[in-house]
């Protein structure tokens, strides 16, 4: 299958000050590569340019104007080249009329996107123009299904270098958490260091690191009141509410002792500390504010697939999305509340051969059945068979 990708793609110069996005193109791009398949991209075109200016904004709709033009031009003088257009495209940046005219070209048009169930609480229009919707939260298929819009479930396109695909040689004695912060891992991770477990904490955020890639553009008074308005017409008014009543919750003042911190690491530290941390640990719950009463959301998110491949002892909190990954306690293990996870962590922590366990059938699992050749096939099936 030829695919024209339009996947966050940008100029390739400094990173747009969003946050970090770039590895979603190294990732379907090496995936397609390895499925056999082939790419191509339309050139100079920045996607991820499409992300920087807020929903209404005037240079938004010149992004649009000036991208789509350019991709319909793109197509038809290049249409025999490829079979489908595969995109990660948030609504703000699909052109329905655009997309309609691709779809007239007989090109099949596919857009996957994440947090679903984080970002919308209802789906929005703009998906419905897609032949097919690449949905990876399981909690999400409900929202799609209600919509009536075409999806397909499978998992977050992840991918690694194959001298990262075999089991580490080393075991550190480390429980790790790496991630950025949050005040609801914060919380849990508080509560599970003063029950007595040595979590080493690292990412962004937790040292104040100022990273370019990952702090929104400063906005005046105007982009500011857009951008509430925009989260009320996506969220509704109790939403919005519920959102700044929380904002301002002290809930989210947590203090961890500094010896738990650690800097954010490089790439090379970022994969040594996965593959070789005797415990590697992933938080699955995420701030919400459709309501007052709920905090969170728990959902399964793009490290319940990474560090298997990177052949981690794994332990995950818990969602229901995750027991149509993996067999639980044979692949991962997972944990509910803060009681369990240091519970589990213990007891992985006294048997080496249960942590080898782990790693070696969770590996096995992630880089086979969770694969982009893997789902890339399954959408190739689902389009033309």
């Amino acid at each position: 299958m030829r695919i024209l990708l339009s996947f966050m793609q940008d100029s390739g110069a400094a990173p747009h000050a969003i946050p970090a996005y770039r590895f979603w193109t190294y990732y379907i791009k090496n995936g397609i590569e390895e499925s056999g398949m082939k790419w191509m991209e339309i050139p100079g075109l920045d996607w991820a340019a499409g992300m920087v200016p807020y929903e209404k904004d005037p240079a938004l709709e010149q992004w649009k104007q000036q991208a789509w033009t350019q991709t319909i031009d793109y197509i038809k003088t290049n249409r025999q080249l490829f079979d489908i257009f595969l995109c990660y495209l948030y609504p703000k940046q699909i052109d329905i009329n655009a997309i309609k005219q691709i779809r007239a070209m007989g090109v099949p048009c596919v857009n996957f996107y994440c947090d679903n169930i984080r970002s919308f609480s209802k789906l929005p229009s703009e998906f419905k123009i897609f032949d097919l919707v690449w949905v990876p939260e399981f909690e999400a298929l409900n929202m799609y299904q209600t919509a009536g819009v075409a999806h397909i479930n499978l998992p977050m396109p992840m991918w690694v270098a194959p001298e990262y695909r075999t089991l580490p040689v080393r075991e550190t004695g480390a429980i790790t958490f790496i991630g950025s912060k949050d005040y609801l891992r914060a919380q849990l991770l508080a509560n599970v260091i003063d029950k007595g477990l040595p979590v080493q904490i690292t990412g962004t955020g937790w040292h104040n690191e100022n990273e370019s890639a990952t702090v929104l553009p400063a906005s005046n008074l105007s982009a500011k009141i857009n951008n509430q308005l925009q989260l009320i017409r996506q969220t509704g008014l109790k939403a919005f509410a519920a959102y700044h009543v929380k904002r301002f919750n002290k809930q989210d003042q947590v203090l961890i002792n500094a010896e738990n911190l650690f800097e954010k690491p490089d790439f090379d530290e970022y994969i040594r500390l996965s593959r070789e941390s005797m415990i590697t640990l992933g938080i699955n719950r995420v701030p919400t504010f459709y309501g007052f009463g709920k905090n969170m959301l728990t959902y399964s998110r793009l490290r319940d697939l990474e560090a298997p491949m990177l052949g981690a002892c794994y332990l995950t909190e818990y969602t229901k999305g995750l027991t149509y990954l993996y067999e639980l306690g044979t692949d991962v293990e997972t944990y509910a509340d803060a009681d369990e996870l240091v519970l589990k962590s213990r007891e992985l922590a006294r048997s080496e051969s249960r942590r080898k366990q782990l790693r070696i059938k969770s590996q096995q699992k992630a880089l086979g059945a969770h694969s982009i050749p893997e789902s890339l096939q399954k959408i190739k099936t689902r389009l033309f068979n």
